[in-house]
Order: structure tokens, then C-alpha cells, then sequence
């Protein structure tokens, strides 16, 4: 009795029939309609978080101390805006999720606000990790020209500060230059959150999908270099020298 109860039940009997689109909280058009009244309602916002965006990438550039404080408190405070005026402000009306990301996403913020009131050592950055690093931000600072390149307008365009997307992105960016210790903590809000809304988007055929994916791997790749190079050089040291006659 109990084999054939299992057996007749619809959804026992058809769960291959379904498709990753069939586990989507909303359809794109509403979504896409969400980012064009919330960047809308949000101007003239965005030419101010793109003013901290640029600050963010110079800090980069430089590397001091100083200014990685800086872009961490700058995207700390991006980080609980994304919170309460996007996540529980907007997105929570069509997906549960919401409720669920933004406490993360102020933790998250919270943190990066407390680390960047202590003390900071200078980090030795390998060329190719600071390049890495200011291309992440350089594409949270681009990511706005997707919403026009797609035939949306630019009230949706998604601007670091303000959306989430773009401000993960700039948080990987940011943190790939900071020591391990700090870094370690402070990886997985934006790391989750590429990694959930990256799959959101390609579900949704959105070409943002591989912009966010991307993003985390490049991100996870970048600490890699330092490690790698350090054993190269320790097995430089210990090999023993070539023999005269050889």
C-alpha cells in the first residue's frame, strides 16, 4: 500500500519533468521591472556611489593602508544599503529569499566597517594580483552598461553601492588585497552571493550570470599566485647546485 502511494503521487512520479526555471521565485520581466523603479526612485544616488566606486579603484591602484580602510568602510556601508533600501526595501516583495540575504548582507557590512577601524599592515601584492583585483572593481564599475547593452533602460542599471551585484563584485576586488587573516571571514557573503545569483541569472538565459560567476572564480584564483610562487621559490632554495662538470 505504501510502494503505491509513493508510486501514484504526482510528484514522486514526474520530478525529472522538471527545469531549473521551474524553481525561479519570480519571471525576469518582473525582476528586471524591480531594478527600473528602485534605480528610478534611487536617483541621483548613483552619481555619488559611482563617485565612491572610483575611490574604491584608486585605493586599489595605491595599495596604502590607508586607502584599502577607506574603500573597505566605503563598501561596508555599500554593503548595508544593499540591505535595507534593495533586499528588504524592494526584492523581498517577490522573493523570500530577501528576508534570508539581507541580515547577512549587514553583517557583512558591519564587519568590513569594524576591520576597517583597526590598524592595517602594508601587504606585499604581486603585480598580477593587484591587476586582478582592480579588474574586479573596474567591472562593478562597468557592470551598469549590461541594463543598455541588454535594451533595458538606464534606470535599471545596477550601480555598485546601490545593487547588489556590482557591490560583491568590488568586495572580491578589494578583499584579494587584503591580509589572509582578514580576507578569510569576510570572502563568503560576496562569494555566496555570486555564487546563488550567478545561477538566479543563468537560469533566467541573463549574460549577467557569467559576469558574477566569473567574478568569484577570479577572486578564488587570485590568493592562489602568492602561494604558488612561494613554492617555487622554496623548492628554488632547496634544490642543490649544479655540479661543476655537469
Amino acid at each position: 500500500m505504501t510502494w503505491r502511494f509513493f508510486e501514484e503521487t504526482p510528484l514522486m512520479s514526474e520530478w525529472w519533468t522538471y527545469r531549473p526555471s521551474d524553481f525561479l521565485l519570480f519571471v525576469p520581466r518582473t525582476y528586471y521591472r524591480l531594478l527600473e523603479h528602485y534605480g528610478a526612485g534611487a536617483w541621483p544616488w548613483q552619481v555619488a556611489a559611482l563617485a565612491a566606486g572610483l575611490a574604491v579603484l584608486v585605493a586599489l591602484v595605491r595599495g596604502r593602508p590607508g586607502a584599502l580602510r577607506l574603500a573597505l568602510a566605503l563598501l561596508g556601508a555599500g554593503w548595508i544599503a544593499v540591505a535595507w533600501l534593495f533586499l528588504w526595501g524592494r526584492l523581498a516583495s517577490i522573493a523570500w529569499s530577501a528576508d534570508y540575504a539581507a541580515p547577512a548582507f549587514v553583517a557583512q557590512g558591519a564587519l568590513m566597517i569594524v576591520l576597517a577601524a583597526l590598524p592595517l599592515r602594508a601587504v606585499d601584492v604581486s603585480k598580477p594580483r593587484r591587476l586582478g583585483a582592480s579588474a574586479l572593481v573596474a567591472s562593478a564599475l562597468a557592470y551598469p552598461l549590461l541594463a543598455p547593452a541588454m535594451g533595458r533602460p538606464w534606470a535599471a542599471a545596477e550601480v555598485l553601492l546601490l545593487f547588489p551585484d556590482p557591490t560583491a563584485i568590488a568586495t572580491l576586488g578589494l578583499l584579494a588585497l587584503l591580509p589572509a587573516g582578514r580576507r578569510a571571514a569576510l570572502m563568503i557573503a560576496p562569494l555566496g552571493w555570486c555564487a546563488f545569483q550567478g545561477m538566479t541569472l543563468w537560469t533566467m538565459g541573463a549574460p549577467e550570470a557569467g559576469v558574477l560567476l566569473g567574478a568569484a572564480t577570479v577572486a578564488l584564483l587570485l590568493p592562489l599566485g602568492r602561494t604558488v610562487r612561494r613554492r617555487r621559490d622554496r623548492a628554488a632554495r632547496d634544490r642543490p647546485p649544479a655540479s661543476p662538470g655537469a
